[in-house]
């Protein structure tokens, strides 16, 4: 990913709890709110990510979501999208059929118009659909750019035939492991249990299949990267599901208000150590509801991307 780095945001039009992706989403709690409600507190959320992000000169394009179709997770575009330094978009395949919706070419128009993003190549993965193959971008693939490395946890949103396809077409090397949360179920995202900075990397090793923890531990400390390890309560509190941010005022670790709370001392002196600024954004419906937090709600955009020279 470029040095210079926007973000897609999707502002929801009719956030709520979907009852399809719970089934697969440790995360999600419904609650006493009404529809309405939920997707007014949701939409408040989101405006204070972005004023959070804008505030140190992070460059965001938002698109606004329809009402109809209802796509009650609209607000976590990263599942369906990416972008890639040499111009590079792929498109993924979702599990769930409600969250199909969402994949829009006006979306696609945004990042254009509001970042330059200049896009030389497609990779259209959706087709996958319809053999049963399910892979839900930066969810399921946690990428190191730097080493060129994908990790993933498999899961029934994460195919890992799929993985290794899309690492082949993209040029990383992919590396798979188990994770279970603490009622046994797999872990239906990867990039809630990890997350990479340039100098730190967040894991949830207790959540690791035992067999395969020290492998991947060893994997990421290899990469350069000091490990902040993570707890199960912490990764509950989306401790897990944080995003390194370059911009010219220096390096940003966006994270929610309930995963910064949850962090130990040590662990912020780790952070800033590693230079990494902690920038922090209230969503605590967003969170409950959709079972996904604030690095969910982003798609990085590399600028100047695939233009010569």
């Amino acid at each position: 990913m470029s040095a210079a780095t926007g973000l897609l945001l999707v502002e929801p039009a009719a956030f709520g709890f979907n009852t399809e992706t719970a089934a697969t989403n440790r995360f999600q709690h419904p609650d006493g709110l009404s529809p309405a409600a939920a997707a007014e507190q949701a939409r408040s959320e989101f405006a204070g990510l972005a004023a959070t992000l804008r505030r140190p000169g992070i460059r965001i394009a938002v698109a606004a979501d329809d009402p109809v179709p209802a796509r009650p997770d609209a607000v976590f575009p990263n599942n369906w999208v990416s972008f890639h330094d040499d111009g590079t978009v792929v498109l993924y395949p979702m599990r769930d059929p409600t969250r199909r919706a969402e994949r829009r070419e006006a979306v696609l128009d945004v990042v254009k118009s509001q970042l330059g993003f200049h896009e030389t190549r497609r990779v259209d993965l959706s087709g996958e659909e319809a053999h049963g193959r399910f892979l839900e971008g930066t969810g399921s693939l946690v990428l190191d750019h730097r080493m060129r490395v994908a990790y993933a946890c498999r899961s029934p949103r994460t195919d890992e035939s799929l993985v290794r396809e899309w690492a082949r077409q993209l040029g990383y090397e992919p590396f798979l492991f188990d994770a279970t949360t603490a009622d046994g179920a797999p872990v239906y995202h990867t990039n809630v249990m990890l997350w990479l900075g340039a100098g730190i990397a967040g894991i949830g090793l207790p959540w690791v299949d035992a067999t395969q923890r020290a492998a991947l531990a060893r994997h990421l400390r290899a990469s350069g990267r000091d490990l902040l390890e993570l707890e199960g309560t912490q990764l509950q509190r989306f401790a897990g599901n944080m995003l390194e941010v370059p911009s010219a005022s220096g390096r940003h670790l966006v994270m929610s208000a309930a995963a910064c709370d949850s962090l130990h001392p040590a662990q912020l002196k780790q952070l800033a150590a590693a230079g990494s600024t902690p920038l922090v954004a209230a969503v605590p419906v967003i969170e409950r509801l959709g079972g996904g937090s604030v690095r969910c709600m982003l798609a990085e955009v590399p600028l100047a991307s695939g233009r010569p020279g």
